[in-house]
């Protein structure tokens, strides 16, 4: 099977459990700790500090460490909490169908109608900012897509026979849901919920980088980029370390995710 993976999905794959590794063992791998002063300001690179200091004299690379296990942990949380919401509500609205699916799909439309970024700008403005809320407003946006791509691959499914046979059985919507629909969509569900973590994550990084994502002194790539943009102006590097971080992760999760789809040859899983 590994001569088969491409080498775009190979390197991608590595990234990923690169950063996993990080993520898992942070604070063994960090020669410093998450918000300790350890330098002067915007230090060069050296073998003290490898990648120099940030704008307050913390390590760049332990924050960089720190980063990946706050910022991972907060977009895969928020993805599996939006998949589970979204598969949900799209596979009822289909199995019932009728008033539910009307009401359900329209009020889809209206959150996909007001502009992501506006509305967790407003929302995370009035309410308490810890990580918590930050998850569940995330989970909250991003579900309108899921909902979309979980309604049209079980329209397609829904109408197939073993389904139809499953109804005059008597089988209940949980069970239609379960046994019938999600073992059909899986592989798209899985591509999706790749493409959904990358945009977490990116989104969680546009909303530190305004200042109401994660909050100091606690780090995130977005944050940081935040913190050390200033540096630029005297050719600091500091804010480009975690701004290619953020562009890597991105790019290796869609070179996964790209190969994956490529595997199946339409929207339905593998059920023979």
């Amino acid at each position: 099977m590994a001569r088969r993976v491409p080498l775009t999905a190979s390197f991608g794959l590595c990234v990923i459990l690169f950063v996993l590794v990080l993520c898992i063992f942070a604070g063994y791998i960090a020669p410093y700790g998450e918000a300790e002063i350890v330098g002067d300001i915007w230090e060069p690179a050296s073998r003290t500090h490898l990648l120099g200091t940030d704008n307050l004299g913390r390590d760049m690379f332990s924050r960089l460490v720190y980063g990946a296990r706050t910022t991972v942990l907060v977009a895969i949380t928020a993805s599996v909490l939006s998949f589970m919401v979204g598969m949900f509500l799209s596979f009822l609205a289909v199995v019932i169908g009728g008033w539910c699916d009307q009401i359900l799909s329209r009020l889809n439309d209206l959150m996909l109608a007001i502009p992501t970024l506006v509305f967790a700008l407003v929302v995370l403005a009035a309410l308490p900012q810890n990580i918590a809320v930050l998850i569940i407003v995330m989970a909250i946006i991003d579900q309108t897509r899921v909902f979309r791509l979980g309604r049209a691959v079980a329209t397609d499914v829904i109408v197939m026979d073993f389904v139809e046979a499953a109804r005059l059985r008597g089988e209940k919507w949980a069970w239609i849901v379960f046994r019938e629909i999600l073992p059909n969509v899986l592989t798209p569900l899985i591509a999706e919920f790749g493409l959904r973590f990358a945009y977490a994550i990116l989104f969680l990084s546009s909303l530190s980088f305004l200042g109401l994502g994660i909050q100091p002194p606690q780090a995130d790539w977005g944050s940081m980029v935040k913190d050390n943009k200033d540096g630029l102006i005297f050719l600091v590097p500091a804010a480009l370390y975690p701004g290619a971080v953020i562009a890597l992760l991105a790019v290796s999760v869609n070179m996964v995710v790209d190969w994956m789809l490529n595997r199946t040859a339409s929207l339905k899983g593998g059920r023979g």
